[in-house]
């Protein structure tokens, strides 16, 4: 059977159909077990009783049997109105996805002998983009024979930090990889 979540593989003259994705619980028919736990729609609990009795109840009130608890000893099943429950968990996954914000990383790159002016518009940049709630990867390139002063470009960062104390937090001290000294600032948590 070729559904619309399913896609069609031609593997050696044979053709296969694989679902794309899987349903999440178990409803009704395809429920095998010999006895479950039972719980109404109500959320009482009906007890233990065999596979075809919980399918005759939830046939009666006219919703599905949905198993919720698989692993369980025997598995829960509870009465409900499937689509309904796939509606809401689809509306609290999509604002769950609305209220979600992705943490961009931004890189500023300063050279060992910055002057002050270039310093403070840097500063300024790494601010607005905290500010934003981004994080910043500070980053201090060395060329030429500029590798062996580091602890300038320590110096550097380590002010850096400084005059962006009241919106950042280090969030990784500065460190020599090859060529270039990195050093990661997050925003301030807000209390």
């Amino acid at each position: 059977m070729i559904g619309p979540f399913s896609f069609c593989l031609n593997l050696s003259s044979v053709w296969r159909c694989l679902p794309i994705s899987s349903m999440e619980h178990q409803i009704n028919e395809e429920i095998r077990d010999k006895e479950v736990r039972l719980i109404s729609d109500s959320g009482e609990q009906l007890g233990i009783v065999p596979i075809q009795r919980a399918q005759d109840i939830a046939v009666e009130k006219g919703m599905d049997l949905v198993k919720i608890a698989p692993q369980a000893k025997p598995p829960v099943c509870k009465i409900m109105d499937y689509g309904k429950f796939r509606f809401e968990q689809a509306k609290r996954e999509k604002e769950a996805r609305k209220n979600q914000r992705v943490v961009e990383i931004k890189e500023i790159r300063l050279t060992p002998n910055i002057d002050i002016g270039d310093l403070n518009t840097k500063v300024k940049n790494a601010c607005r983009f905290l500010k934003d709630g981004d994080k910043v990867k500070v980053s201090v390139r060395f060329r030429g024979r500029e590798v062996t002063h580091a602890s300038l470009g320590q110096e550097l960062l380590h002010r850096f930090a400084e005059l962006c104390a009241e919106c950042s937090t280090v969030e990784k001290q500065p460190k020599l990889e090859g060529r270039q000294m990195l050093m990661f600032l997050a925003p301030v948590k807000d209390k």
